[in-house]
């Protein structure tokens, strides 16, 4: 499924080193309802997308440096397979 991944930073008191908290919301890429919010954090989602994505690396770094630098970041257009948007909460019966 295509999605957009939009990602706003949550608390920042609770940050690791060279992590930042952030509260993910998927969006379907077609533009039908179906938004979906999950806690992750930004090396948690980076480790996602390298491993789950076939993403080129300059795509995926130019992300990163949004996370880093902005109060949002955008992904769009990203395929996740079923496997893993279920594993993050996605589909729910």
């Amino acid at each position: 499924m295509r999605v957009n991944l939009i990602t706003q930073p949550s608390d920042r008191r609770k940050s690791g080193a060279g992590t930042i908290p952030l509260s993910l919301t998927i969006r379907p890429a077609c533009g039908l309802p179906g938004d979906y919010e999950c806690p992750t954090d930004s090396a948690a989602l980076l480790q996602l997308l390298r491993q789950q994505t076939d993403l080129p690396s300059h795509v995926l770094q130019r992300f990163e440096k949004s996370l880093h630098a902005s109060v949002s970041a955008k992904l769009l257009g990203v395929e996740l397979s079923d496997r893993v948007l279920t594993n993050i909460g996605y589909f729910i019966d």
